[in-house]
């Protein structure tokens, strides 16, 4: 296996950015990735789990990550604002979602949603291919988008990744390129995959759909134990401290 894609996520729950390469920071999180994230008065978090309006927020970014561009359907010219002065842009959100919100920002360990596995998550394009054939109407991009998954390997089976965590208990140690990982389990997915990327709207019964054919088709040699249920899909991972400071590559390989 190698690695085919690395996608960051600068804005949590807002669109991504792939990128040739990532420095590991010393909170074992990509580069950029997930550093920014929306909370309301209360100091809860605005994202895709809490409304599915976030899904009809289109972004770019500049490539030093210093700068967002922002566009809504309908809504005229893409708005670009600094993210180191975030006054005028968490206004223009607070307008968009009717919910006063603030921009926070941490580069070491970012807002991850799991704090003990709190890396890179990680799939295959085979396993891509293997999802987008149970949901013809959808193509691989939108498919990606849904999982908004970190890496993407290449050179392996439908669901090859699940070789990259151990039985219950355990953490299965492997690396890719100079990068070392600790694989702990596949991810529980929210109800975010359930809905249309652009829009939010929901998927008729496509978690339903999506957990009989995760079923019908774990590979023989799978794991059975770690799936609880088969709402399960991408492996969430962890950095050692030793990882700190060494860049993932397209192309780098898995060991």
């Amino acid at each position: 296996m190698q690695l085919g894609r690395i996608q960051i996520f600068p804005i949590k729950s807002l669109d991504g950015v792939s990128v040739a390469q990532a420095a590991i920071t010393a909170g074992g999180i990509l580069q950029h990735d997930r550093v920014y994230a929306l909370f309301d008065h209360a100091g809860q978090i605005v994202n895709g789990k809490r409304t599915a309006r976030i899904h009809e927020l289109r972004c770019t970014f500049d490539a030093g990550i210093n700068e967002v561009r922002l566009s809504i359907p309908g809504g005229g010219a893409p708005v670009q604002f600094p993210l180191d002065a975030p006054a005028a842009l968490e206004h223009w959100l607070s307008e968009f979602f009717g919910l006063a919100v603030w921009l926070k920002y941490d580069p070491v360990q970012g807002f991850p949603d799991d704090h003990t596995a709190s890396g890179p998550t990680i799939t295959s394009e085979a396993s891509l291919q293997a999802v987008q054939s149970w949901f013809p109407e959808l193509t691989i991009d939108q498919v990606r988008r849904r999982f908004r998954t970190n890496l993407e390997l290449l050179g392996t089976e439908a669901f090859g990744e699940d070789r990259l965590f151990g039985a219950p208990g355990s953490l299965h140690a492997f690396h890719i390129g100079e990068v070392p990982f600790l694989g702990h389990n596949p991810c529980q997915r929210c109800v975010v995959p359930t809905r249309d990327p652009d829009t939010g709207q929901s998927t008729a019964d496509f978690q339903k759909k999506f957990m009989e054919l995760r079923q019908q088709t774990l590979p023989a040699w799978a794991n059975a134990g770690r799936f609880n249920h088969f709402y399960r899909f991408t492996v969430n991972t962890s950095i050692p401290a030793g990882g700190a400071g060494r860049v993932l590559r397209v192309g780098d390989r898995v060991m």
